[in-house]
């Protein structure tokens, strides 16, 4: 059973990401590709910063929430992130949510819900590509990119998308499930400590 993890990496007040990851989880579960499809918030996880006195790798982990975190992670087989821009780069709380782990990420492709202005959140979503790819983890090609995304709520701040939206969204979730298939026997390959 296939599961993807669409993980919101903005945690401020009044974010817009929390919006736009409830559509990515209801597009997905419509999409079908995967059976399971679980929205994490890292604003309700709430780790704090990095607090481990031992490199990831190890996985001698003596924190719960580090245990709680690594047991999460690696119950799925894919991750959307859904990231906003912030100074031409990522979140702070998505770079320490991805930094306490390290094989629970590996062999799994993960797609790039970015938004913000004009630049529509891409260079956020180049920058992140450097750390995931460091983690083993597979960056798919096809991703959304929510240019001026307030233009795309509704009254109700709920994401309204357009057709270029969803003609993404598909491709995305067609390739990570693509390649989280391909992956799949490197996942199921016991990995050195």
């Amino acid at each position: 059973m296939a599961k993807l993890q669409i993980i919101v990496a903005s945690t401020r007040p009044g974010r817009v990401g929390l919006p736009v990851a409830e559509w990515v989880e209801e597009a997905a579960r419509a999409h079908g590709a995967f059976e399971e499809v679980e929205l994490v918030d890292l604003a309700e996880v709430n780790l704090p910063f990095l607090d481990e006195p031992h490199h990831p790798r190890l996985r001698t982990y003596v924190h719960q929430h580090t245990k709680d975190w690594s047991a999460r992670i690696a119950g799925a087989d894919a991750y959307v992130f859904v990231m906003p821009e912030y100074n031409y780069g990522y979140s702070a709380p998505l770079k320490n949510a991805i930094d306490y782990l390290h094989h629970e990420w590996a062999y799994k492709p993960v797609g790039l819900v970015s938004y913000g202005g004009v630049a529509a959140g891409t260079r956020a979503a180049q920058m992140i590509k450097q750390v995931v790819t460091t983690l083993k983890m597979t960056p798919v090609f096809e991703a959304i990119a929510i240019p001026f995304v307030q233009q795309f709520l509704d009254e109700d701040g709920n994401l309204s998308p357009n057709d270029v939206i969803l003609s993404a969204s598909k491709a995305m979730f067609d390739e990570l499930k693509r390649v989280s298939d391909a992956l799949r026997p490197l996942r199921e390959t016991p990995q050195p400590a």
